[in-house]
């Protein structure tokens, strides 16, 4: 049912819309977690489709689901969001001192902290936290706007965010979000890269957006950073998700453009060799030795991860890379790439979900749905693969009666 309506242009609008209310309702007979009967419903099908669970039980619960179908681990994020007023989005400045500062403080950094602590312990040592930094509320936007360090507040939050990650063995995603902050969150994910990543490996990965013309230089820029500072760059390499509110001139001219640099960055990345697409910064350090990388795919399209596998293949050492859909997405492909792995190499596949209350994942999968509009309506793939299965079980099963 849930791919059906997410793959038809008739649907889908009215489903958005219907969703947009739920997760903006005032009405407390349209609050999931205020009606029991909603939130029943809800809890059984979208919720179920895309989220891990309400508490700590559940996540645990759903997360070794997965990994006994074979899946490596999880992405796993907090649904909870800070909402600002238009006022307060209107006057950031006013967070960075005095009453209004220490009520930023109370009220959006440390519910943000203590939450994506608790994911962080809900993770298991291998899995990864996915982390967006204006979650933190106003200080953070003020902040990445103004391309400034973190307050003070905010710093300790990220460190200790960083330190129990990394005495867990657990690794931190660092969202990527709109141009006007993207600058800013590339400024932060380096340094903490490095500050906490390992000659060897990454605990922080920033995210570079393929559909952006900028990215390769970006790329290039950090790896020359990860090379002086001796430190492995963590990568989580994603086409882009913002094109509806991103200027487009920074933007490919065409998807085939997107596709092309996606794909050349994430072979740069996997051979360890500058290409066409990834370019050093200059002569001297195209002859120097390729930093580390920890490389994350995370990509619904089929004929990347497939480009990216015959690389692997060819590969002889052992990469740092791991593949990643959203759960319920591109599901299909994901099984693909659990079971392709029986014979040779098994590839570490992670999906990704969050966690919290029903009314507060309607909020994140009303933001998932707008940010992967064009990726949802091509889901016919993933359903028609789900109703062969269901054909094939339902046909196992009369055969063993008949028998």
């Amino acid at each position: 049912m849930t791919t059906t309506v997410s793959s038809s242009s008739l649907l889908l609008p009215p489903s958005l819309a219907a969703m947009s209310l739920l997760a903006n309702t005032t009405n407390p007979a349209l609050n999931p977690d205020r009606n029991p009967i909603l939130r029943s419903i809800l809890k059984r099908t979208f919720y179920a489709q895309f989220c891990a669970g309400e508490n700590a039980p559940e996540v645990r619960q759903t997360i070794d689901s997965l990994k006994k179908i074979g899946f490596a681990g999880v992405i796993l994020g907090y649904a909870r969001e800070v909402v600002l007023t238009d006022a307060q989005r209107k006057d950031l400045e006013s967070c960075r001192s005095g009453a209004s500062a220490e009520e930023c403080v109370r009220t959006e950094i440390t519910p943000w902290a203590n939450g994506t602590l608790e994911t962080v312990q809900l993770a298991s040592p291998g899995d990864f936290v996915a982390l967006k930094f204006t979650g933190a509320g106003r200080q953070a936007l003020h902040a990445l706007s103004q391309r400034l360090p973190p307050s003070e507040a905010l710093e300790s939050a990220i460190d200790g965010i960083c330190q129990l990650a990394a005495s867990r063995g657990v690794r931190l995603l660092f969202d990527a979000e709109q141009q006007a902050l993207q600058p800013g969150i590339d400024d932060w994910s380096l340094e903490y890269m490095r500050k906490y990543n390992m000659p060897d490996r990454a605990v922080v990965y920033g995210t570079y957006q393929a559909y952006l013309k900028s990215t390769p230089r970006t790329l290039a820029r950090h790896l020359a950073g990860a090379r002086e500072g001796g430190f492995a760059l963590g990568v989580k390499l994603v086409r882009g998700a913002y094109l509806g509110s991103d200027p487009r001139h920074l933007i490919h001219d065409t998807k085939a453009d997107t596709d092309v640099c996606y794909d050349g960055i994430a072979e740069a990345l996997l051979r360890r060799q500058w290409n066409s697409q990834l370019k050093p910064l200059s002569e001297a350090e195209e002859t120097s030795a390729f930093p580390n990388v920890s490389l994350v795919l995370a990509t619904h399209n089929r004929e990347s991860v497939l480009k990216a596998q015959a690389i692997l293949s060819e590969t002889e050492a052992d990469r740092d890379v791991a593949f990643a859909q959203l759960q319920g997405m591109a599901d299909e492909v994901s099984c693909e790439l659990v079971m392709s792995g029986r014979d040779g190499k098994t590839p570490r596949v992670y999906k990704y979900l969050v966690w919290g209350s029903t009314g507060e994942c309607m909020k994140y999968l009303l933001r998932r749905a707008h940010e992967n509009r064009d990726a949802v309506q091509r889901t016919r793939a993933g359903r028609h693969a789900m109703r062969a299965e269901l054909f094939r079980r339902v046909k196992s099963l009369f055969e063993g009666l008949a028998k």
